[in-house]
């Protein structure tokens, strides 16, 4: 009898996890896989919303929990946090022993466990590789995975070359689009009265939905970038504003303090939620007038509503993105002249013409497929593959 290759998922964030979980379903779904999910990170954190009880409730088994944050989010700590999560994922490794591991993205809990499964010798298959978000320390950590792992799957054409341009061998690297598409086509949505009693929250005539994260490698003022935000805000004072907590990069707590103190000065018209969960979260970019702030969603899937996302600073600087995201500076007279383009009615009579670069879908079924069908003996032995330049 043949026996069933073992794939290892990891998740250390709720809006990693929305993506992943179309592939956790494949996966469970296939008679010829056994799915191990390993839960770290902010989904362990009382801070963060204990978001593993999330997992849960979506009917998936934990098979490990990886505690690893730190309760601090200074560089030191999440320094620290990463070699706590290498030495736990080191003993989940060995106690599972997975024929592959599959991660996302480019967070520090991802690295730690890129790290361990490199050195435990187990391939990694890692998804949203390529790109580039010059503002942070993610580029490095994303880079970094990539050159440990054996399978990628990119969001777009552009970052699909880009892997091969690290060296990577072309037959390894697949340009499906972009996991989180496949939630956003595929999710149900709340009609507004229904939304709106789930979250306790009433909107208004004009709503927004902000998600503003730490900037993390250059030398940026966070404080200043979130005040930067708010008083541009305040220039929409009959706006009702959906605010989702910043992460647990460094910096990421005093966003959160400013926004609760924010919310204090304007009262009911706003609200502070700490995980959303996909349903919400997708209902509420199908209701709001635009998205505002920092997150790769807002780049990724927030096309896919045909809704604008006003996209403010240097954290996404890098990533490809289509005709639906305006860029401006952090700065509150650019942030409130972007705000305003994407309320005209010019802008968004244009949305339905512009055209997404992260794919139209079906992602997750194309990469369970190219996992059960890779041969996996002796695919450790990576060569480098050189691209031919011409140098000017």
């Amino acid at each position: 009898m043949k026996t069933k290759r073992k794939i290892c998922i990891v998740t250390g964030s709720r809006a990693e996890y929305e993506l992943l979980r179309p592939l956790v379903r494949e996966v469970q779904s296939d008679p010829t896989l056994i799915c191990k999910l390993v839960v770290t990170g902010m989904h362990l954190s009382p801070e963060y919303g204990l978001t593993y009880k999330q997992i849960e409730a979506d009917g998936f088994r934990i098979d490990a929990k990886i505690e690893m944050l730190l309760s601090s989010n200074t560089e030191t700590s999440i320094t620290k946090s990463v070699g706590l999560g290498v030495f736990g994922f080191a003993s989940t490794y060995e106690k599972i022993k997975p024929d592959l591991v599959v991660l996302l993205g480019d967070r520090f809990e991802i690295l730690a466990a890129a790290q361990a499964a490199m050195f435990m010798k187990v391939p990694i298959a890692h998804i949203h590789g390529g790109e580039l978000t010059e503002g942070l320390v993610d580029d490095s950590i994303r880079h970094s995975i990539t050159k440990m792992a054996l399978l990628h799957f990119s969001a777009t054409e552009t970052y699909r070359k880009r892997i091969v341009q690290l060296g990577e061998d072309p037959r390894r690297v697949f340009n499906f689009g972009a996991i989180g598409v496949d939630n956003a086509l595929a999710s149900s949505l709340l009609s507004r009265k229904q939304f709106e009693k789930k979250i306790n929250f009433n909107l208004g005539q004009i709503n927004f939905l902000v998600t503003y994260h730490p900037v993390t490698l250059e030398e940026t003022d966070n404080k200043k970038g979130i005040k930067a935000l708010l008083s541009a805000l305040d220039h929409f004072p009959s706006s009702h504003i959906i605010f989702t907590r910043a992460n647990a990069d460094a910096g990421g707590k005093e966003i959160n303090l400013a926004i609760e103190s924010y919310l204090k000065k304007i009262g009911p018209r706003a609200i502070l939620l700490t995980s959303m969960g996909q349903e919400n979260y997708f209902s509420a970019i199908s209701l709001v007038d635009a998205v505002i702030g920092n997150s790769s969603s807002g780049i990724i899937e927030v096309p896919a509503f045909n809704k604008p996302t006003v996209n403010i600073g240097e954290r996404q600087r890098g990533r490809e993105m289509g005709a639906s995201v305006l860029s401006c500076k952090e700065q509150t007279a650019d942030i409130v002249k972007s705000i305003k383009v994407a309320l005209s009615g010019n802008f968004k009579n244009r949305l339905c013409q512009g055209d997404s670069p992260y794919g139209h879908g079906g992602v997750a079924t194309k990469i369970k497929n190219v996992l059960k069908r890779t041969h996996l003996k002796g695919a450790l032995m990576k060569k480098f593959y050189d691209v031919s330049f011409k140098y000017e």
